[in-house]
């Protein structure tokens, strides 16, 4: 039997062709995982080119490339620019991004990302990060899993969804993911039980990773890290990164608001490269189902004049 898949990347031809590689240029893979953006960034340079790849998940430190033009940094990509700076970088040509979760997370049951198979409810990317899915469950009340569940699972009721795991926890039930599971089973839609039990996980995944959070502050330091006219290109899973991503390419900032001079311009660090997001074709959605729900949005920086 052959060794499963860690990843395959969505949308990589038009992620190559957005990142305008240049032979020598600085690249950064912010999500390295396993590998396959930035094989094919290092397939593209030269002799005097150079790509830095992120990850904090230990796992993916077997899956670097041996190539004296390729350094791995273990880090989440919200400290990029003090490694950066430790490298003795300061500006690269261009900052990729691919969010969410590689295959490689729910096939490797022991990490609880899935509801697939039991495991210990854990869900950390780093595994060295101090909370755990449990923790964080034994942390929340019903009113933060409700917020937690309408902003990120997109549940219809989530404070139905919110008491049905409170009132488990009570039981001193849930350590695991099948344990999760089940607690949560009655406060979900049963006709569509298998897609929100989904978004549940993914919600708590989200929260146990600060997710937005390190997309936040990635997307706030990038004008301090690119040259002029350098691109961040971004691949988004859900709603609300997407929205991070678009608000700042349009305005500078997460939450979209929009500032302007005193002659009436928007102030802004980016222009858009993609005007509206790049999605997978019917033939790359039937080869890797994931990337269904995939959202390129590249910009680049703003040249100062």
């Amino acid at each position: 039997m052959s060794e499963p898949t860690y990843h395959i990347p969505a949308l990589l031809p038009q992620t190559i062709e957005c990142l305008d590689l240049k032979p020598d240029g600085i690249y950064v893979d912010a999500t390295f995982g396993g590998g396959g953006h930035s094989r094919a960034i290092l397939e593209r340079l030269g002799p005097d080119g150079h790509l830095f790849g992120f990850d904090q998940d230990e796992d993916a430190i077997a899956n670097a490339p041996d190539d004296p033009r390729f350094t791995f940094v273990r880090s989440n990509f919200r400290f990029m620019r003090n490694f950066l700076r430790y490298h003795g970088v300061e500006r690269v040509d261009s900052i990729l991004a691919d969010l969410g979760v590689s295959f490689h997370h729910f096939d490797d049951a022991e990490r609880g990302f899935s509801f697939r198979a039991d495991a210990p409810l854990d869900m950390r990317m780093n595994q060295k990060a101090p909370m755990t899915a449990a923790q964080l469950l034994e942390q929340y009340d019903t009113r933060d899993l409700t917020s937690l569940f309408r902003t990120y699972a997109d549940l219809k009721d989530p404070a139905k969804a919110a008491k049905a795991i409170i009132a488990a926890r009570e039981q001193g039930k849930l350590q695991t993911t099948f344990q999760l599971a089940e607690a949560v089973r009655p406060g979900l839609n049963p006709k569509g039980e298998k897609k929100e039990m989904a978004q549940v996980f993914q919600a708590l995944r989200i929260a146990v990773n600060s997710e937005m959070e390190a997309l936040t502050t990635l997307l706030s330091e990038a004008p301090k890290m690119l040259k002029e006219g350098g691109r961040a290109v971004i691949l988004t899973y859900h709603s609300v990164e997407d929205r991070i991503v678009k608000n700042f390419f349009r305005s500078g900032n997460a939450e979209g608001k929009i500032e302007k001079d005193f002659f009436g311009k928007v102030i802004c660090d980016w222009r858009a490269i993609t005007k509206s997001p790049i999605t997978a074709d019917a033939e790359e959605i039937e080869r890797n189902p994931r990337s269904r729900s995939a959202k390129l949005r590249a910009a680049a920086l703003n040249i100062k004049v």
